[in-house]
Order: structure tokens, then sequence, then C-alpha cells
């Protein structure tokens, strides 16, 4: 299978730039993956969706402020580091840009010297091992000097940062919102536990490797980021119950969607676990646990396309995309959601 399989036209003016006031008015466009009729409805519906006994799984991953601009020490010129892995206390994985110029020994300023970047290593693909050096807590300092490290199809800078995270956000790490989780306010959440539908929660921490294209011609010719992940015994427990008395599982965004495929055994059952996945499931591949999927509209060519294909059928997927370009849906992180209905 090509990549170029999942390209579709989509119109620049469809990528969402700014959320809407209210995260639970984004459209939602339902697509029943074994039939494939296609609703409309809001988000807000959601709730009627569901039943009692239902359970949402939600990434309850946090967005650190990860991108900081500062200058060489030496040059003045302007530098701008992105955070994506910690290795250790004091020492990241990152990008930097401009990379050519960023050789090991090179000192970046930020904040005009409350915090400074040396660059120890460059490691395979061009990313590069910086050791911070500061006074005080580095997390206070991060928030800060950091930005939200918006993706690059948007281009208009956001104010308020909290509405780059969920409303259930606080595990620290990740250098991407989970989008799909957007959507979700506090009242929503509160009037589908009312319903009687459970949540659970895991974590995945989201890398910028989320936005990346697929450069290989085929497909299976991709290698595939890694991201870590924890899910608890008493979230896999509340999921397994769900599945075993005959309710709906509702994941809500792929990271979820990759964390439990990651996990699950041929049973489709789940247990404690943490470490890092690099799964990547496209068109052929036999999901173990997932049925139900909200997730927001990706970008053409991508791994995340590939992935929602392989779950409802690219058939589908790619004639609910064309019916939302034309009904002017909102795209890609701050846009509107689908939600591939299962049994």
């Amino acid at each position: 299978m090509k990549t170029s399989d999942f390209y579709y036209y989509l119109p620049q003016e469809l990528i969402a730039q700014k959320p809407l006031e209210d995260r639970s008015s984004s459209r939602l466009l339902v697509l029943d993956k074994e039939t494939g009729e296609i609703s409309h409805r809001v988000f807000k519906d959601i709730e009627e969706m569901l039943s009692p006994g239902d359970c949402i799984v939600i990434n309850n991953t946090k967005v650190i402020p990860a991108r900081l601009i500062g200058e060489r020490k030496n040059t003045g010129a302007r530098v701008e580091i992105l955070l994506l892995k910690r290795i250790d206390k004091d020492r990241w994985e990152t990008l930097v840009y401009p990379g050519k110029k960023a050789k090991p020994g090179n000192i970046i300023v930020f904040g005009q010297g409350l915090l400074e970047a040396e660059i120890c290593e460059v490691i395979n693909g061009g990313n590069r091992i910086v050791r911070f050096s500061y006074e005080g807590v580095f997390e206070e300092l991060l928030d800060k000097l950091g930005q939200m490290p918006l993706p690059p199809y948007i281009t208009e800078s956001l104010k308020d940062k909290s509405r780059y995270q969920t409303v259930y956000a606080k595990n620290d790490g990740s250098a991407a919102a989970p989008t799909a989780g957007l959507h979700f306010t506090e009242e929503l959440l509160e009037r589908l536990r009312a319903k009687g539908v459970r949540i659970a929660e895991l974590t995945l921490h989201v890398g910028l490797g989320t936005f990346r294209p697929v450069k290989t011609e085929n497909i299976d010719d991709h290698i595939m980021h890694s991201e870590y992940f924890e899910l608890e015994k008493s979230q896999a427990d509340i999921i397994n119950e769900t599945k075993k008395n005959g309710n709906r599982v509702v994941v809500i965004g792929t990271t979820s969607c990759r964390t439990l495929e990651s996990i699950a055994d041929e049973n489709g059952v789940l247990r404690e676990k943490s470490g890092t996945t690099d799964i990547f499931i496209y068109p052929g591949y036999k999901f173990r646990i997932v049925d139900n999927l909200i997730t927001n509209f990706h970008l053409p060519e991508s791994t995340l396309l590939m992935l929602v294909s392989a779950l409802a059928g690219k058939e589908n997927i790619m004639r609910a995309y064309d019916q939302a370009i034309k009904m002017g849906y909102r795209f890609f992180s701050f846009g509107d959601a689908m939600f591939i209905k299962g049994r």
C-alpha cells in the first residue's frame, strides 16, 4: 500500500487556527464503520450517544511549554529549541533551529540568562542532546519562558495556553496535545458521569513524530516514532469490566487507541503496564480492543489517517473526509471531530 493512497486535497481555509470559545460546540461527524452511514451532530451530543455502563478512555497527558526561543551566547543569533524527551534531570533530547550551526559546546541563553542550554551531542535524525543549567526549579522557569509547541500548520499565536490542554490534563510530558480530548468540558464530563458512563484514564506522552509526514513511498517502509505510556491496574480493570459486561468502550483519540492496542493481549484483555510503544497501525491491522473512536480530522498521508482507515475502512474514511470538506468542517488540532462508531 502506497503513501499516496492516503492523499486528499484540503483547502487552506479549513485548517482551524483558533479553538472555539465553547470546546463542546465543535461539529461531530458520526461514521458507522459497519454500514458506512454518515450523520452530522454537535460534539456535546455525545452525551445522547453513550449509554449507562459505557466507558470512555481518555489520555491525561499534559503538554509542557516546550518551545524555547533564545540566542547564541557568543553571537546573539536567534535560536529555537523544542523539547522532545527528558533523558534525566537536566538533559533533554531536542530539536534545534537553525540546526546546522548548533554544534556540541555551543551555549544558548534564554530569559537574559535565567536559563542556559549547552549542546552536548548530535544524534540520529539530527536531534540534539542538550544540558540545561539554571537556578531554582526547571519546571517553573519553563512555564515562565516557554511557549506551547503548536503544530506548524497553526500560524496564529495562542493567547491562553490552557486552550491547548485538555481539561483533564495532569501528567506533564507531551510535546503536543491529544487533540480529540480538547472537545470535552468539565460540565460535559460531569453529565456523562451522572448518566453512568465510566471514565478510564491512561497516559501517553505525545511526541512531535505525530506531525511528521510519511516520506516513504510504501507505508511498510515507514519507521514509527516511539512514545512513553502508562496504564494503571485500576484503569485497566474499568475497561476490562466494561467489555465483559457487554458495554461499549469509546476511545478518545489516536493516542489512547495506540496505547490500548499496544497493551491488549490476543483476547483483548488489558493489564497494568508502562513503557514505550512504536506501534504503527494501518489498513490490514487487526484491532484487539478498539471498536469505537473519537478523533479529529488528520493530515493527508499521515500515520493518523492510516490508523483511522484501518479502523473504519479506507473507502469509508476518504468518503467521510470528502463530505466534511464539502460541508466546511474545521480540520486538524483545533478543528472538528469524528466519531467512528462500531457496535
